[in-house]
């Protein structure tokens, strides 16, 4: 089997390529990358079992025809999007025309090469930010929940989800759509929460950073699962999950973003104080995400295999040997 992650050199699509690395050696995994890419993600086990495909833009048609068809992918993992929320207020147009076409341009790929169009299994990497503002009576929040978009980069997770059921129906694409509850753990971007509040621990033990933790809103709920397990739910996902269907990925259990910097700390010496950083808050936040993920473990037998202790130590040892060297 011949596989496609793109976004390989991204957090969860690093962790992706590991996982079929190790579970399914028998298959093929080529990965693409952007002329500006950072490989840093990319572990010795990756850049020696993937075949990378270097300076495939997404948003040029194509290009994106062209390595679909030298491909031929059996499965597609589309992970490749511009992912942090805060700058989709500062450039909303980039961000949705971004993700919104890339997608188109694999989906039209795809479904030129009639072979293809029967068979390749695409995953599309939706997110709970979809769901926006949540009522308290609506959480843990199901699959059939009210969309309410809080910010553009939701508003462009939307319409990315909206077209794989679209191009499902209209001409037969094998979709499964995903959305993914807040996941964290090892090589997490250092503008994300937990691993801004890991690094920041991590300079202070070092003597590069005085003990003051700069923090936004410390009362959100969030639904973490390790990356771990949710590239793992990807997975089962593309194996038995049903066709034009959304699935949410998450644990199941909400955190106070207080609770999770609480178990940071518990596992450094250093004293530390913390203040708002306004810089950190949302023009409109989500005050409560909890995933309801019934549906997930029903049809994959999914369950997590990480608990969030685990993985914040797992993160923290993480920047204590990337700061360290």
């Amino acid at each position: 089997m011949r596989i496609l992650i793109t976004g390989i050199t991204g957090f969860a699509g690093s962790h992706l390529a590991e996982y079929i690395l190790r579970n399914h050696p028998e298959h093929k995994v080529f990965g693409t990358t952007r002329y500006r890419s950072q490989r840093d993600n990319l572990s010795e086990e990756v850049l020696n079992g993937v075949i990378l495909v270097d300076d495939i833009d997404f948003r040029d048609a194509a290009c994106v025809k062209k390595l679909i068809y030298d491909l031929h992918p059996n499965k597609i993992f589309h992970l490749a999007a511009d992912s942090y929320v805060p700058a989709s207020w500062r450039n909303p147009g980039s961000v949705i025309n971004n993700n919104i076409q890339s997608q188109i341009n694999i989906f039209e790929a795809v479904r030129e090469i009639p072979q293809l169009a029967m068979e390749t299994v695409i995953q599309i990497a939706g997110s709970s930010e979809e769901y926006g503002f949540v009522q308290e009576d609506e959480c843990p929040i199901s699959e059939t929940n009210p969309l309410r978009p809080l910010s553009p980069y939701a508003v462009s997770k939307i319409a990315q989800d909206m077209l794989g059921y679209q191009y499902y129906e209209s001409h037969a694409l094998s979709v499964i759509r995903t959305r993914a509850f807040n996941h964290t753990g090892p090589r997490r971007g250092e503008f994300f929460v937990c691993s801004s509040f890991a690094k920041q621990i991590v300079e202070m033990e070092l003597g590069l950073k005085e003990p003051l933790l700069k923090v936004g809103n410390l009362d959100a709920v969030r639904d973490f699962t390790d990356v771990r397990d949710t590239v793992r739910a990807y997975w089962l996902l593309s194996e038995r999950g049903t066709f034009g269907d959304v699935y949410n990925i998450g644990s199941g259990k909400g955190h106070k973003i207080k609770d999770i910097l609480e178990i940071l700390l518990g596992f450094s010496s250093v004293g530390v104080r913390y203040e708002i950083d306004n810089e950190r808050m949302r023009p409109s936040d989500v005050p409560r995400l909890i995933c309801d993920n019934r549906k997930l473990t029903r049809e994959t037998f999914w369950v997590p295999e990480y608990n969030i202790v685990q993985t914040l130590l797992d993160l923290l040892d993480y920047w204590r040997d990337k700061l360290a060297t």
